[in-house]
């Protein structure tokens, strides 16, 4: 057998295999703690779509100036989308507060 044509059919076993492959992208959608009704109702629409269509959402608050004093109102509102989303997502990453941003990750359902 010829070396370069067997290297020539491993190539393109690899590329029909990544043909098949599905990529998982996060999407992330930033909110404020004091966020509207109306504002809140669209971004967790955008969610739902974004995880029907296979890909995980990250949620982030993002506090500015004396609002990380009051970070349970960051966290509220990240509970309010999990409980909004729990009937097609689960929790990858409970809320967590890093710096100046909260955040939790929502993946869907097997």
């Amino acid at each position: 057998m010829n070396y370069g044509k067997y290297k020539f059919e491993q190539s393109k076993k690899e590329k029909e295999a990544k043909k098949k492959q599905k990529t998982l992208e996060l999407k992330e959608l930033r909110v404020t703690p004091n966020i509207e009704e109306h504002d809140f109702e669209f971004k967790s629409k955008n969610a739902r779509k974004f995880l029907q269509d296979g890909n995980k959402v990250k949620i982030t608050v993002r506090f500015r100036g004396r609002e990380v004093n009051n970070s349970k109102a960051g966290e509220n509102v990240l509970n309010k989308f999990i409980e909004k989303l729990e009937d097609i997502s689960v929790v990858e990453k409970s809320p967590k507060l890093e710096g100046r941003n909260m955040f939790t990750i929502l993946a869907k359902k097997a």
